[in-house]
């Protein structure tokens, strides 16, 4: 277990993403991997209010839902460090201080619980004063229905600018970053988002940490995949890409492990990452991401060099 810097969040080094709850899992096949994942140890879940509207006769709150009713089954809300997210449900977007309580409530309901341990501003919203969002975030924080606020897909120098302002005026401070971060994205967050996060003692949970699935290894040349995902690692199947998957075959193969684990191996390796978050629709596939292990010096530098 491993403890999320400027925070006393005690979390599981896979967090575990709820995207697919509702969406490509139905309830009973998201329940089994919640199951699975728990008898791991695993406690660290991500979820968002959005999650899957996008998906035909869904209203959104889907995912959270489904969380709630496995927490409510297994009487383990306790044993859970809850992760979810406002801004993007097209029924409550942006980070207005209206916005945002009401979101609140309104995840509190579908999760089944009365607070959240971090509640993500899922996107930046720059038509609201940092005053407003802020106060809102302060608000929730003295209520007990949240515990500690990040921030997901801002740019470096706005993530720098909601820091400052914090400090300066005695605000809750964003605690953590989630970016999209693997082997095969590895800019604009090393060279522009890394060094704030170092600076300022915070750290990334980064998303895609298997990149859609592409660094398990099930895409080869020549090979096709059905997945409601195929078609976003297009950009990944070419000669640098299988490159990649070579390695961590050889570095999987030395540590008895699947590419999966050694492709979030790698993410954990970076000092300004805690625990990076991978999304399971069968047990077989939590299976594949929930082994931790650590890469050698070497072997980092090798992911390094040829991605």
């Amino acid at each position: 277990m491993i403890t999320i810097p400027e925070s006393d969040l005690v979390v599981h080094p896979l967090c575990l993403g709820g995207n697919v709850f509702g969406w490509s899992a139905d309830e009973a096949q998201s329940h089994a991997v919640l199951d699975a994942y728990a008898g791991h140890g695993g406690n660290f879940i991500d979820t968002a209010d959005v999650y899957s509207e996008w998906k035909e006769a869904n209203t959104g709150g889907d995912s959270e839902k489904i969380l709630g009713t496995w927490m409510k089954a297994r009487g383990n809300r306790s044993e859970m460090v809850i992760a979810t997210k406002v801004a993007k449900f097209s029924r409550r977007p942006g980070l207005s201080a209206a916005n945002i309580l009401a979101a609140c409530d309104e995840s509190l309901d579908r999760l089944q619980t009365d607070y959240i341990d971090l509640y993500y501003s899922h996107e930046d919203d720059d038509k609201v004063s940092m005053e407003e969002t802020m106060g809102a975030y302060a608000q929730l924080i003295a209520q007990g229905k949240v515990r500690y606020i990040a921030a997901s897909n801002f740019t470096p120098s706005r993530l720098q600018e909601a820091l400052k302002f914090s400090e300066d005026n005695s605000l809750p401070s964003y605690i953590a970053v989630q970016e999209h971060y693997n082997l095969m994205v590895r800019n604009p967050f090393e060279s522009e988002m890394s060094p704030i996060l170092a600076e300022n003692g915070i750290s990334c949970i980064p998303y895609f940490g298997i990149a859609r699935g592409f660094l398990t290894g099930k895409y080869r040349p020549g090979v096709s995949v059905e997945s409601v995902r195929a078609g976003g690692v297009v950009d990944y199947t070419n000669e640098k890409g299988f490159a990649v998957v070579d390695t961590l075959d050889q570095i999987a193969k030395a540590h008895n492990s699947s590419l999966a684990a050694a492709a979030l191996a790698w993410l954990r390796a970076n000092p300004t990452v805690s625990a990076p978050i991978a999304s399971a629709r069968t047990v077989d596939q939590l299976n594949e991401i929930i082994q931790i292990i650590e890469l050698s010096a070497a072997e980092v530098e090798a992911l390094n060099t040829i991605s």
